[in-house]
């Protein structure tokens, strides 16, 4: 009995702390949880295809639907990621780099998490919805979609969780354009494929960076279940296609010689780097060039198009 109210009594302890942990988190916890950086990095995509198809069609750029149309994104993004952190809540656990965020800490409780998901999912498709299209609303439900319960869930049983997550990372510039057109002609294809090429090799790159906290964490990253040669090929095999598919979109959207030219020295670069990685003498190095690399590829094709389409 002494034993037993002993217990009792540290769990009414434990459960204290927990609240006391729980009521301890900040508005940056919350913002942490939306993963601003990724989110950013999509909204450059998302106002890349909104402001190429305005200029390619002739449409006249409305400034506020454009702002309501990122506002509506960024919240089903930061959505998308804030259930992703509830759902890995245990995986983060186990990592040193993930271990103190504010879900596995206990500073955010998951049932709270969980409904600041929801509502942001919510009202990003209403302002999608209200002040887009409601196309550019189901692009964004169907991106959400494939994110959390496709890629999230698949990402603990294979390697291939790069690949399916990079559909859900190349809808943005799509949303942007139907915002506008309210339709997905052949350019918001095109676009869509430029991104998808472009995130295996970035998010391969960072995975070889963590591989030893994905390997503690029981995460079959494509570096820690095949190696880094195997990784290295795969990123240089994604990156290859972006070359010919950065010119084809010139032919279905307002671009001018000043892209291909940008393109077409960026694309090679990117290529020459991965290329360098094959006989690389320090992986670790040559994982960080590629990663930072990538970063600025994306941010160049994106000014780019920004730039040409005037």
């Amino acid at each position: 009995m002494e034993q037993q109210a002993t217990y009792q009594s540290d769990g009414l302890s434990l459960d204290a702390e927990s609240g006391r942990r729980a009521q301890s988190a900040t508005w940056r916890d919350y913002l942490q949880l939306t993963k601003p950086g990724i989110n950013a990095s999509n909204l450059l995509t998302t106002f890349t295809g909104y402001w190429l198809a305005a200029f390619t069609f002739d449409y006249n750029l409305d400034l506020q639907k454009l702002l309501l149309t990122l506002l509506g994104t960024a919240f089903v993004i930061a959505s998308g990621a804030t259930l992703n952190n509830y759902y890995d809540r245990d995986l983060d656990a186990k990592m040193e780099r993930t271990r103190h965020r504010a879900l596995p800490s206990g500073r955010i409780r998951p049932r709270t998490a969980l409904l600041f998901g929801l509502v942001l999912l919510a009202a990003g498709l209403i302002v999608l919805a209200v002040f887009a299209n409601p196309l550019a609303a189901m692009l964004s439900l169907l991106a959400h979609i494939f994110y959390v319960l496709v890629y999230t869930p698949l990402k603990r049983v294979t390697s291939l969780n790069t690949v399916i997550g990079s559909i859900s990372g190349a809808m943005p510039p799509m949303i942007g354009w139907a915002a506008v057109t309210n339709n997905v002609e052949m350019g918001a294809w095109v676009l869509f494929l430029i991104l998808f090429l472009w995130q295996p090799p970035h998010f391969l790159a960072l995975a070889m960076l963590k591989a030893e906290e994905y390997r503690e964490g029981g995460i079959p990253m494509l570096p820690v279940v095949r190696g880094f040669t195997e990784t290295k090929r795969q990123m240089f095999n994604y990156a290859a296609p972006l070359v010919p598919a950065s010119i084809l979109l010139m032919l279905y959207a307002n671009l001018d010689l000043a892209y291909f030219v940008t393109v077409l020295l960026s694309s090679v670069g990117y290529l020459y780097i991965l290329f360098k990685g094959f006989r690389a003498e320090d992986d670790l190095a040559w994982a960080r060039q590629a990663f930072g690399y990538s970063l600025i590829y994306l941010t160049v094709f994106c000014l780019a198009v920004i730039v040409s389409a005037l």
